[in-house]
């Protein structure tokens, strides 16, 4: 088996494990209001998720395209060194999927892919290497303008909607709405969770494929192999049912209180965007295009409460997912570039595996499960815990949830 052999199966397994942690920290995209309105159990709304994810990853490769061919000037880099810069930005998305799992922020794992497979494409080939925007490709067309839109359309459209179900509902039993909508939330978290397998998984797809062309066993013309899509699949929706509990708090518990009507207005929006992108090929945030929608469903429903402060936190995620995922990928390139080969590659790949322990062990000391994940949302800064506060009564922030 020679040397670049190894290299191809070990970022393959990267990028697999890049889709595993894309499921658990996206699984909140889908269930996260779901959860906090009892319409769905934690437990059943994470499989129902993650089966619907496996399932969506099969019904389109158009965002697999797009990825594969719109981010790198293929006709400027080698095998070899395509190899590394692939390897390098999946370190550098799990890296930022990782790190913000931790601390329970919401940011884009698409963003944080892109992220790092532009800055190791920058530091491999200079500024250059990159398709900053070349008609229906590039930086800005596929990542910028979707993540500036997105979030704000969901928050529209969900504003509306909003304020029509409570508009047409007014004067009707609380009691009885709220069990009507229970039940449409469980359709469209299904339906949201569909989008989400349908657009993320085809992201891992791309890189893989990008992988195979670099290797030299495929051509850019050339259809995505089947086991490519299974695999990509199988990944994404393992790392879906495993819950991701941190962020789904947040989403759920800390930016608006979310009443059933709410939650069927926001999934409803967020499916209807992230599927129409997934027709045209746009890898959209998935992350950020439900949080516009949450974000619109506390605008549109009267007297709600916005936490603005956890919001702020979620926005300033999303802007250093992109440069500060790049900054990775670029460590990444340079260390596995400067000591050279499979030797290199192996001792980034050893990096993310201690890093991984690290913020794994970390997270233990504040646990989010499914038994605390809909518990009352508190801010330490407007409800300090006395210092000798019981450590099962403080309370979870959104820097910790």
């Amino acid at each position: 088996m020679s040397a670049e052999l190894i290299v191809l199966l070990i970022v393959i397994v990267t990028a697999l494990v890049f889709d595993f942690t894309n499921g658990f920290h996206d699984t909140a995209n889908a269930m996260a209001t779901s959860i906090a309105t009892g319409a769905l159990r934690p437990h059943a709304a994470v499989i129902l998720s993650g089966s619907l994810n496996l399932v969506g990853a099969f019904l389109s490769v158009a965002v697999a395209a797009t990825v594969a061919e719109g981010i790198v000037r293929l006709d400027e880099v080698s095998g070899s060194d395509l190899l590394a810069i692939v390897f390098a930005g999946l370190v550098g998305g799990i890296l930022w999927n990782l790190l913000t799992w931790l601390f329970g922020l919401p940011s884009s794992s698409s963003h944080a892919l892109f992220g790092g497979l532009i800055g190791a494409t920058i530091a491999a080939l200079g500024w250059h290497g990159v398709i900053w925007s070349a008609g229906n490709q590039g930086v800005l067309t596929m990542i910028v303008v979707p993540a500036v839109l997105s979030p704000v359309v969901a928050a529209l459209i969900a504003t509306i909607g909003t304020w029509l179900v409570y508009r047409i509902t007014r004067g009707s039993d609380t009691g009885v709405v709220n069990r009507g909508f229970r039940w449409g939330q469980i359709g469209s978290a299904s339906l949201v969770s569909l989008a989400h397998g349908t657009n993320d998984a085809q992201k891992t797809m791309g890189i893989i494929f990008l992988a195979l062309i670099a290797y030299g066993s495929r051509t850019p013309s050339d259809s995505l192999p089947l086991w490519v899509i299974v695999a990509c699949a199988a990944a994404i929706a393992a790392g879906t049912t495993l819950g991701g509990w941190r962020i789904i708090r947040t989403l759920g518990k800390g930016l608006v209180d979310i009443s059933p009507p709410q939650g069927l207005a926001a999934e409803s929006t967020s499916a209807a965007i992230i599927l129409t992108s997934a027709h045209f090929g746009l890898p959209l945030s998935t992350t950020q295009t439900v949080t516009g929608a949450i974000l619109g469903t506390g605008l549109g429903r009267p007297e709600a409460e916005v936490r603005w402060n956890v919001l702020g936190r979620m926005v300033a995620a999303w802007l250093f997912t992109l440069p500060l995922a790049g900054v990775a990928g670029a460590i990444c390139w340079a260390l596995a570039h400067g000591i050279g080969g499979l030797p290199g590659v192996v001792v980034v790949f050893a990096l993310l595996v201690v890093l991984w322990g690290y913020m794994y062990l970390r997270s233990r000391r504040d646990p989010i499960h499914a038994r605390n994940v809909n518990d009352h949302w508190r801010s330490p800064a407007d409800h300090p815990d006395p210092p000798d506060a019981p450590a099962a009564t403080r309370s979870s922030s959104a820097g910790r949830a």
